[in-house]
């Protein structure tokens, strides 16, 4: 999930580069919510992986 986040921002980054400024608020909206949801699901992994059964 972190790997398409970074992927949408470099979208974001070449469309800004050549103008196209739709396409590259689009793109930074869909990298920063796949960023927070990828820091939920990390930080939910860490808690549930360090509890003893």
């Amino acid at each position: 999930m972190l790997h398409y986040a970074v992927i949408f921002l470099l979208i974001a980054l070449v469309a800004a580069v050549f103008g196209f400024g739709g396409i590259a608020a689009g793109a930074v909206g869909i990298a920063k919510i796949l960023f927070f949801v990828f820091i939920i699901l990390a930080v939910i992994a860490f808690i549930t992986g360090r509890r003893k059964l």
